[in-house]
């Protein structure tokens, strides 16, 4: 992936799997990946599907795969945080030529922050300072 260019490096239905992957702290096997889809985001992915895209991910170095007995497993290669944060710094790079401020802007504005959100935010820019 150029750099430069706004864009994840993993598909929809990958970020799917990853947040599943990463959310479970440990490794999954394919079919309770498979339920996860299914009772997390609706998704009534096939086997031969779902194994198409750990493929794919594992291709890209996100995770590993491995067997044991008849069970193939999925473990993560990257980190979570480091990801989100490469995605966050994109779309403010792209969308907002490298501005955090107008970032910043349309991030409270997408949503009614509550009084608790605007204080921790509060204190993540106070702590900036340090």
């Amino acid at each position: 992936m150029n750099e430069n260019m706004i864009g994840r490096e993993i598909s929809g239905c990958e970020s799917l799997i990853m947040k599943i992957v990463w959310d479970t702290k440990e490794d999954i096997s394919t079919p309770e990946l498979i339920d996860e889809l299914r009772n997390r985001f609706g998704k009534d992915y096939a086997r031969t599907t779902v194994v198409t895209f750990v493929q794919r991910l594992a291709e890209k170095g996100f995770v590993s795969t491995y067997r044991k007995g008849r069970t193939s497993y999925v473990h993560a290669l990257r980190d979570e945080k480091e990801y989100t944060e490469k995605i966050v710094q994109d779309t403010e790079k792209f969308w907002f030529s490298g501005n955090a401020p107008k970032f910043f802007a349309a991030l409270c504005n997408t949503k009614k922050l509550s009084k608790k959100e605007i204080e921790q935010i509060r204190e993540t820019l106070d702590g900036l300072d340090d």
